[in-house]
């Protein structure tokens, strides 16, 4: 008999994580597990308790009750070793106007205790991944709003972390800065390294975003895969089915395809679920196609963030990992 190997440990273990000020519980049982490799959207509204989460995940606050680990240490027993393993950038970031840009990285690189060998060769690696190689020699005082932002990205990661946490990252960028900020992200990730970012801009996460995890008033809504096409579960998949040519006949011909349960169909689009077997929907498309409709596609259709944030808002979300 051919016994499977044990699944991975996650990366990252909240159990019911409980955090209280003074008069006030920002988390309230909270359980989650992230996996490496993702790119978790932390989203919800104003003190909804996203950044005491950060905190508590990244060692920098203690939680009242319930365990936090990451890389299979508690952040409690350990605070200085999961210090190294995550990069932290807090909503508002603080740097030092007078240094160069050059000078601030530097000056992170031996803070985070890069020997002192190989801090050139970081400081080199970490400015061309953000692209602010170009103006090493400006003084830090003299960058924009974004190139700011990019290098207090490039000083919370300098040491390679395996968890990136990002805390509003988008704040006060224009357009621009924001599709550069997505690049950004997506070379963190490719760099083998896990994130979260909060942020309150739905369709900008959806950029690079494999998960979303939703909060309100200290609680976790939802935490659900994006890359799930919605309201398929393990073996039902969403589709959806495009016609070349309008055919009134479309709906009705789904309604009688065995399995299917139609959501929303027109004359020229449908959405149905479907089981997700891969024979299963040959022969659905197989028997549209012989049903004289002009089939031009049927694929997959992923939940929006849009969609996880309200649908959890109206009790609909589910938590997930």
């Amino acid at each position: 008999m051919t016994v499977d190997p044990p699944a991975p440990a996650p990366l990252i273990s909240v159990d019911r994580l409980v955090f209280d000020y003074d008069t006030t519980r920002a988390l309230s049982d909270i359980s989650f597990t992230i996996e490496p490799g993702m790119v978790v959207a932390l989203v919800g509204p104003n003190g909804a308790g996203k950044t005491t989460l950060m905190r508590c995940i990244s060692a920098l606050e203690q939680p009242t009750a319930g365990d936090v680990h990451v890389d299979g240490l508690e952040v409690r027993e350990d605070p200085r070793t999961i210090h190294r393993k995550i990069g932290f950038l807090p909503d508002f970031f603080g740097l030092y106007d007078e240094l160069t840009v050059r000078q601030a990285l530097a000056y992170h690189a031996a803070a985070k205790k890069i020997a002192p060998e190989d801090r050139a060769a970081r400081v080199g690696w970490v400015a061309e991944m953000l692209g602010v190689d170009a103006m090493f020699d400006r003084r830090v005082g003299e960058l924009s709003r974004g190139n700011r932002q990019k290098l207090a990205i490039a000083q919370s990661v300098i040491h390679r972390p395996l968890v990136a946490l990002l805390d509003e990252p988008a704040s006060g960028l224009d357009p621009d800065a924001r599709r550069r900020l997505s690049e950004t992200i997506l070379a963190l990730n490719d760099e083998g390294m896990t994130l979260i970012v909060s942020s309150h801009i739905l369709s900008e996460l959806e950029d690079y975003s494999t998960h979303v995890l939703v909060m309100r008033g200290g609680k976790l809504e939802a935490f659900r895969d994006l890359r799930q096409a919605a309201g398929g579960g393990p073996e039902r998949i969403t589709l959806r089915v495009r016609l070349s040519t309008p055919d009134v006949r479309l709906g009705e011909i789904l309604r009688g395809v065995q399995g299917a349960d139609v959501l929303d169909a027109g004359d020229r689009d449908a959405t149905f679920v479907f089981p997700g077997d891969a024979s299963a929907q040959h022969d659905c498309l197989k028997h549209l196609i012989d049903s004289g409709l002009t089939v031009s596609e049927m694929a997959p259709t992923a939940q929006s963030m849009s969609d996880v944030y309200f649908d959890s808002g109206n009790g609909a979300g589910e938590t997930r990992s």
